[in-house]
């Protein structure tokens, strides 16, 4: 008689069977089930499967057959293009890289979101932005800077979770009033109890792990409703990053954005007290559904006294992020013109006086 063996409805990791708490448990995620919780899922995950359309296992054939996998043999970045690119560069490095080989199938994106913003709007909004920063470096926006400048397709993991969650907490209802020469103050102390099941669609997490997190999180929200099926030919005159961080890996980033939206929306049903003090807090992401997508990012990197400086623009809204190099010489001529400017009023007020 064959084991059954479940897989994590949240990391795809191996479940281990937990005597003590009589529940099933992921040592990666560390989530916990039930085992109706479990072939539930499991259920639903096979039908799935099974409606799998032969369109979409033509597609991925497609994309093994005429991706190419390019690595940079400086910095160890893997860059996905079309078969025919026939040279490019390190979108990160900025050195040249060199055809490696095929990918396979579990890296074809399921969807992507095309560029809406062309490579002269992405410049435009770039030089724009460097003309409100007065102490960048020269080079950073010289015709040399621009021209490494890329579109970028990075890959996300995109998830839609389901978290259960439990909370009790003491709300308290303070009332005063002036009586005669005395002041009394009344307090009530209420038990409430939220116990709900709230639904996220469309956390993202980039699973590239040389790209900043935090730069990608400062340059959402992308429309997920504008993205399409996968095909290559939206890969055409521009770069896709390989992912390089799975499910597990970005998962306590999209369970931590879960909870704390949980959080956020189960204190905002605690309304009507003057204070509310959580006692106990029990939340559990009970499913986790994932889309692996290419995401359009203008990106550039600025290498500047040994340092890497990255600017992004969201290639469909255009919003834009990024923490300039700082040139201290001009910063220091800056404020000496202004020191001399401070003097020579001084000097000029002390004529007046006289």
């Amino acid at each position: 008689m064959e084991a059954v063996q479940y897989k994590c409805p949240n990391c795809c990791a191996e479940l281990k069977f937990d005597a003590a708490k009589q529940l099933f448990g992921c040592e990666y995620c560390r989530s916990l089930f039930t085992e109706p919780e479990i072939k539930q899922v499991c259920k639903r995950n096979e039908e799935i499967d099974l409606s799998r359309s032969l369109e979409e296992r033509q597609i991925e054939d497609e994309f093994v057959q005429h991706t190419g996998l390019y690595v940079c043999q400086s910095c160890g970045a893997q860059i996905m293009a079309e078969e025919e690119t026939a040279a490019t560069f390190c979108y990160y490095c900025h050195n040249p890289v060199i055809l490696q080989g095929r990918l396979s199938g579990e890296f074809k994106p399921s969807q992507v979101l095309p560029f809406q913003m062309s490579r002269e709007m992405a410049l435009s909004s770039f030089q724009a932005w460097c003309k409100k920063r007065w102490f960048v470096p020269r080079d950073f926006k010289s015709d040399q800077q621009l021209e490494k400048m890329v579109g970028l397709y990075v890959p996300f993991w995109v998830a839609d979770c389901n978290v259960k969650a439990d909370v009790n907490a003491i709300g308290k209802k303070v009332r005063s009033w002036s009586s005669g020469n005395y002041r009394y103050t009344e307090t009530k102390e209420y038990q409430i109890h939220r116990c709900a099941t709230v639904d996220f669609n469309g956390i993202p997490a980039d699973g590239s792990k040389r790209i900043e997190d935090e730069l990608m999180e400062a340059i959402e929200p992308f429309d997920y409703t504008q993205a399409c099926n996968f095909s290559m030919a939206y890969l055409s005159g521009f770069m896709a990053d390989k992912y390089d961080v799975d499910k597990s890996g970005v998962f306590p980033k999209i369970r931590n954005r879960a909870i704390q939206g949980t959080d956020a929306a189960i204190r905002g049903t605690m309304k009507g007290y003057n204070s509310v003090s959580v006692t106990s807090s029990s939340m559990n992401v009970l499913r986790t559904d994932w889309k692996y997508m290419l995401l359009p990012v203008w990106f550039a990197t600025f290498h500047y006294k040994g340092k890497v400086y990255e600017f992004a623009i969201n290639g469909q809204t255009g919003k834009q992020a990024g923490a300039p190099p700082l040139d201290k010489k001009k910063l220091a001529l800056f404020c000496a013109a202004i020191g001399i400017g401070i003097a020579l009023l001084g000097t000029v007020g002390g004529w007046l006086i006289c």
